[in-house]
């Protein structure tokens, strides 16, 4: 019954404040530093300069792009901006990704005609190639099609 009576009181009252004293702000003060420290961890980067056995896990990347260049998932990415760019169309889905003598090679799908159904929606096949900065060295179309089309075997 004390539990009731609780609630009542919380829900009809609105919460009182406490003043704020100098143990209670250190200890806010404390719990926004480790909070802070926690959410730089989680964007990839240490608190101290220094990177951590945990975050190892997880690539961040100033160190892929200082060793040889752009991940695989950082030139899809690219290579997604580049080509909504450049068609006008956004990218609906990456769906190759290879490496060829040190550029990224990507293949994406892109919408070139939409209709109903979406089913009969033609879609072309791009092909980019990306050096190791990430700037598109060249695009070409590389096939079009409808959507429900069969692939044949391809």
């Amino acid at each position: 019954m004390a539990d009731t009576r609780k609630s009542k009181t919380r829900s009809s009252a609105a919460p009182k404040r406490r003043r704020p004293t100098a143990s209670t702000s250190a200890k806010t003060k404390a719990a926004g530093q480790s909070e802070g420290s926690r959410s730089r961890r989680a964007q990839g980067g240490a608190t101290d300069g220094r990177s951590s056995a945990s975050e190892g896990a997880q690539p961040s990347r100033t160190r892929s792009s200082s060793r040889n260049g752009l991940s695989a998932l950082e030139a899809a990415e690219q290579a997604r901006e580049h080509l909504a760019a450049l068609l006008g169309r956004p990218v609906e889905a990456v769906s190759g990704v290879d490496r060829d003598h040190g550029n990224w090679i990507i293949t994406a799908q892109v919408v070139e005609l939409a209709r109903i159904p979406n089913t009969t929606d033609v879609l072309g096949d791009y092909e980019a190639i990306l050096d190791k900065k990430g700037e598109v060295l060249r695009y070409r179309r590389t096939r079009r099609y409808h959507r429900g089309q069969n692939d044949g075997g391809q």
